[in-house]
């Protein structure tokens, strides 16, 4: 174990299902990895694994949907962060639209937002996406009890992390 485990590990972000679609594919991953990092412009960075079938599709994405999940979402968070799209076909387990693009909207989400990618960077073994906030849906009562990395824990990647 890494030093760095050790204060990551105390650590609860939330999770997202992050989608994407380009050149007639679809493709969406669970993802621990997620930030608002500018207030004005707004812009949130999501870090994809280079593993993943989601990043090969983002690589030609213009606009990626960043969905919150409830904490009692278990299938959705399943099905997104231990299926591999390499081997199954997630859209077709869950109801979606499309959103600005063309990229699919899950309608389970109670929170989602659609952004541009305005840039794409390389950190060790996952590339960050850039977003600017297109279109944001979120309930008007506010806040609900969204899923966190320590909710997701025992959900094993579809892709080996090692």
């Amino acid at each position: 174990m890494h030093p760095f485990d050790r204060f990551t590990d105390a650590l609860d972000y939330p999770m997202y299902v992050v989608t994407a679609a380009a050149d007639g594919e679809r493709a969406g991953c669970l993802v621990g990895f997620g930030s608002q990092c500018s207030m004005r412009p707004p812009r949130f960075m999501v870090w994809l694994s280079e593993l993943n079938r989601t990043c090969r599709i983002a690589a030609r994405a213009d606009r990626l949907a960043v969905h919150l999940l409830r904490r009692d979402q278990d299938r959705l968070a399943r099905l997104f962060g231990g299926e591999t799209g390499d081997r199954t076909d997630k859209f077709a387990q869950v109801a979606w639209h499309p959103g600005p693009g063309g990229v699919p909207v899950l309608d389970e989400a109670p929170a989602w937002f659609v952004g541009r990618v305005e840039r794409r960077v390389g950190g060790g073994d996952h590339i960050g996406h850039l977003l600017a906030p297109e279109e944001v849906r979120h309930p008007a009562d506010g806040g609900f009890p969204f899923l966190s990395v320590s909710g997701a824990i025992d959900i094993p990647p579809g892709h080996p992390v090692d």
